[in-house]
């Protein structure tokens, strides 16, 4: 670069977000990023059964749409999600514990790891069928409309769940019912080992918002800023009842679709790539930029995070397992609905 040349840094007037706001975002980015890397860790240490589902380098793509989401309002996550779990409020506790199959988990570890959720904090559980969680979303946005409330529901999936059947059903009727729902399609260029290219005839999978009278819009999804501000309208117009938004997020996972996936169908060029758009990286280097982190606060910042992993752990690894019994509880709900009396 020559003398005379300076760089244009951005400003927080030219990014129109709070510090707190920009800060919060890369804090929960962090939190995802370290406590993904351990999981992946311990996994391979033999501390787990089952295997682990990583996210790390999608980060932003979940935790952009759930930064600042209330408690009352629904997410619908697969098991990819746990940038979503961290940003709605799940502790290291519950996540770990869930991880673990530990009785203190909120599924008292009755499901599969990575399966997060949490009913005080607006997490459905969810199944290990694709695109499930769709349809269960689509239902709670109804719900919200019925009771005439302001809460969104946000559903997350990989590209490879807009060929399910239930997938385009849940979307036909929220289209049809105008429901505060937004859909996340993660579109990391990896159906398990199909490429996208092979599963589809189209360029942007945001384009079949189309077919169901919404609208789709694909963005850059490693950049958070954007995915924050992409969501946000899009929450803020579902809330207003104009109904739902189909956002895809162009990104990539780094590693397989498990920890027991070599990922060997992948060129490591392509894998490399991707690397340098690292959604943490890049949101780190707009904080140093704008003069709201330093090298000294973000090694502080991931030595408090690391303790209160560690922390997790062990509470996890003292908690036991639930009874066998147990299988037996939380199958039916325990209030028992009022009958109305016919007129």
């Amino acid at each position: 670069m020559a003398a005379n040349q300076t760089v244009n840094k951005p400003s927080l007037k030219q990014i129109s977000l709070s510090e707190e706001t920009l800060m919060g975002l890369y804090t929960s980015l962090l939190r995802v990023r370290l406590l993904d890397e351990r999981l992946r860790k311990l996994f391979r240490q033999g501390r787990f059964a089952g295997t682990y589902f990583s996210a790390v380098g999608q980060e932003a793509t979940t935790v952009g749409p759930t930064y600042g989401l209330r408690d009352e309002d629904i997410i619908g996550p697969s098991h990819r999600e746990i940038g979503a779990a961290v940003t709605k409020g799940l502790t290291f506790n519950e996540i770990i514990a869930q991880v673990f199959a530990r009785s203190t988990s909120p599924d008292k570890g009755k499901s599969h790891p990575c399966h997060y959720g949490s009913r005080p904090k607006g997490v459905i559980h969810p199944a290990s069928t694709v695109a499930g969680q769709t349809v269960v979303a689509t239902g709670c946005a109804m719900a919200f409309k019925i009771q005439k409330k302001d809460n969104v529901a946000v559903a997350f999936f990989g590209e490879g769940a807009t060929s399910r059947g239930g997938w385009h059903e849940a979307l036909n009727y929220a289209g049809v019912h105008k429901l505060p729902i937004i859909y996340i399609c993660q579109n990391n260029m990896w159906a398990e080992s199909v490429p996208s290219t092979l599963q589809a005839g189209i360029d942007r999978f945001a384009d079949r918002a189309k077919a169901y009278g919404f609208p789709g819009v694909t963005i850059d999804g490693n950049d958070i800023v954007e995915v924050y501000k992409t969501a946000s309208e899009a929450i803020a117009r579902a809330r207003a009842g104009q109904g739902p938004t189909l956002i895809e997020c162009l990104t990539y996972r780094w590693y397989g679709h498990s920890e027991i996936d070599p990922a060997n169908y992948r060129r490591p060029e392509e894998l490399e790539e991707w690397k340098k758009k690292d959604p943490v990286v890049r949101a780190e280097q707009l904080m140093i930029d704008l003069g709201l982190l330093t090298n000294e606060k973000r090694e502080a910042m991931v030595e408090q995070i690391t303790a209160e992993i560690e922390d997790a752990i062990k509470f996890a690894e003292a908690s036991k397992y639930s009874e066998p019994e147990e299988a037996y509880l939380d199958v039916y709900s325990e209030k028992i609905p009022v009958r109305r009396e016919e007129s």
